[in-house]
């Protein structure tokens, strides 16, 4: 993730993968400026709903803006529908609509457990859309971080099996990759709801 200057190129790493149980996306912590390391606590990874997070690669601004619009979209529709949350499928489509009308400079994983499990969307700044059931990555790092997962995934893998292979991943990318960096973030959703593990580059130590 850039800070916005210019629609620098966009440097990152953030993943998904789908569980057994659940979804676990993790990102690193840094912001980049050009060369320049911007920031080194950046939250790259955010609560959408009960059940939906989405990941940021790209310019701040726009992944801000966009963040505060989708949740004011589930907030929308769980009052709307007597409490009931959005759908993963729904809120993706939210997002689709609004970027194919106006393009921004974003890579975005949104993703989540709802009736029909967990999914992730791997979403485009001009709209494009993929549905992954398995796993996905975004940012500059993400070429390292698909070597892992492709090698590493397996099919109904645990929440805390797939915590650990996230954290690899992004510690590989983080290795190889100059605009990732400055630690690890995880976060876990299922149907017990969402909960983010900072630091969790410490959980392969123990």
């Amino acid at each position: 993730m850039e800070n916005e200057s210019n629609f620098l190129k966009t440097g990152t790493t953030t993943l998904g993968i789908v569980c057994k149980d659940g979804v676990v996306f993790a990102s690193d912590k840094r912001a980049t400026m050009g060369s320049m390391i911007a920031h080194k606590d950046a939250k790259k990874t955010n609560q959408i709903s009960a059940y939906i997070c989405m990941t940021m690669a790209g310019a701040v601004s726009h992944a801000q803006a966009v963040i505060r619009m989708l949740k004011v979209q589930a907030n929308l529709y769980r009052h709307s529908h007597g409490g009931k949350q959005i759908s993963v499928k729904a809120m993706s489509t939210v997002l689709t609509n609004v970027l194919c009308s106006q393009p921004l400079n974003l890579q975005v994983l949104i993703g989540g457990i709802d009736k029909n499990g967990g999914s992730i969307y791997n979403i485009g700044g001009d709209g494009s859309s993929i549905k992954d059931r398995a796993f996905s990555a975004t940012g500059s790092g993400s070429p390292f971080v698909y070597g892992i997962l492709e090698a590493m995934y397996f099919e109904g893998m645990s929440i805390e099996e797939g915590i650990k292979l996230a954290v690899k991943a992004v510690k590989v990318a983080m290795e190889r990759d100059s605009a990732s960096g400055n630690g690890v973030l995880v976060t876990v959703i299922t149907k017990d709801g969402y909960r983010e593990i900072d630091n969790a580059e410490d959980l392969l130590e123990e």
